[in-house]
């Protein structure tokens, strides 16, 4: 069965990959409104998403290296490393964020959407949506490992029916 839920999520990545293939470059004209929004939006952000991300997997590590009697002084270094590492990744990411918003809205959307975030809502658009987006993720990711799950059974019955696992 661990064959099956491997090919479910190889069949799921390549499915997302081969999306992103067929996807066209952006023109020179979305890329250069695309920067221009990444301009704004991007400060604040990798700060936020970086405090985020590192909050989602902290308390697991630090759950597992107390288990491991690891000190205080120990569990504030790993922790102040995992937050250079997280900001770090999270500032690269950022970096690619122009050219798949290019590719998904059009020049004057880009216009739109700089428009937008230089209003009041915008900004506490800006403010706020990492926290909602990491909100969000929290209440996913228990449902990937039954999505998971039921993708392996479904794959495995399927299989079995045409004869490929036994």
């Amino acid at each position: 069965m661990r064959a099956v839920r491997a090919l479910a999520v190889v069949l799921l990545v390549a499915i997302a990959g081969e999306r992103l293939r067929a996807e066209d470059a952006p023109s020179p004209e979305a890329l250069q409104a695309a920067n221009e929004l990444f301009a704004i939006l991007s400060p604040d952000m990798v700060q936020q998403l970086s405090t985020q991300m590192t909050g989602l997997a902290w308390p697991a590590l630090e759950k597992a290296a107390r288990a491991d009697n690891i000190d205080d002084a120990t569990l504030a270094e790993l922790r102040q490393e995992l937050e250079r590492i997280q900001a770090k990744n999270v500032a690269d990411l950022m970096k690619e964020a122009p050219a798949i918003y290019a590719r998904h809205f059009t020049v004057g959307e880009l216009h739109d959407l700089i428009t937008f975030y230089h209003s009041s809502t915008g900004l506490k658009a800006m403010r706020e949506l990492p926290e909602v987006t990491g909100e969000l993720v929290v209440a996913v990711a228990p449902r990937l490992q039954d999505l998971q799950r039921q993708a392996a059974e479904r794959f495995g019955e399927i299989l079995r029916a045409h004869g490929y696992v036994k």
